[in-house]
This record gives structure tokens, sequence and C-alpha cells, in this order.
């Protein structure tokens, strides 16, 4: 049982799927090509979040399009994906804190609280007594 698609579902399906594809794309070199952990974490968390994106925007047109119903299922996974794509970002950017920056090295807090990282006493469990790259250096560690 084969549907055609109409011609307008065809175009705009096929429109979020290249524009989805070239922001995978981007994403992918530039966690690649950036130089330090923090910025390579920037590429794919925000490129490829809207290349899946992108990729759910065109199954949802076509379900649409093809049966003439709204698909939940995709709405569901861009709900989970915005939710969790910047929790995980958050929580790398943190490992790499607290394994390359110590505070004296941080720039001045905006508030007198200082860094939400270093308010504890000591550095968490785990911990390791790494030194902070040299200042021009490419740090390749992840």
């Amino acid at each position: 049982m084969t549907h055609e698609l109409p011609l307008w579902g065809e175009i705009t399906v096929t429109i979020f799927l290249v524009v989805a594809g070239l922001f995978a794309l981007v994403g992918s070199v530039g966690l690649v090509k950036l130089p330090d952990p923090i910025t390579r974490l920037h590429a794919p968390t925000k490129a490829t979040t809207l290349g899946v994106g992108g990729v759910l925007i065109a199954s949802m047109v076509y379900v649409f399009a093809n049966e003439g119903r709204v698909s939940m299922h995709e709405l569901l996974i861009t709900l989970f994906l915005l939710l969790t794509a910047p929790i995980s970002a958050l929580f790398i950017a943190k490992v790499h804190l607290h394994l390359r920056e110590r505070p004296d090295t941080l720039p001045e807090a905006p508030d007198s609280v200082g860094w939400a990282g270093y308010a504890a006493d000591g550095p968490a469990r785990g911990v390791r007594d790494v030194p902070p790259p040299e200042p021009g250096t490419t740090d390749t560690t992840i």
C-alpha cells in the first residue's frame, strides 16, 4: 500500500531534512575542529539539537500529510530532547570546570556568593588534582 505525498508535503519534508542535515553537519564539524572542551561542547548541543529537531518536524509533517493526523511520538521526543540536552551539557561543563579549573583561575563572580561549583568547603569526592592548561595551549582532554 503506497500513499503519494502531496507536493506541499514533499517540499516541506525535504526542506526540513536538508536544514536538519546542515545543522547536524555544522555540529559535527564543530565538535572536531573547535579548540577546547567548552567550545566543543556548544557545537553538538546547539546545532545537533536543531538538526534532530528538524528531522522530527519533517517526520510530523510527513505523518500529517500522509495520514491526516498529528503524531504525538515526535512531540514527546522533541520535548524530551529539549529538556535533556541543556542538562547534559551543564553536567559536562561542570565536570570540565572541576577537573581543569581552580577558583583562583576563574574570573571574578558577578556577586559576593562566588561560583556555585566552588561553594563547598572542598572538592567533590573523586575530583583529581589536575593543573589547568597553560595559557595559549590547546586543551585536548574531554
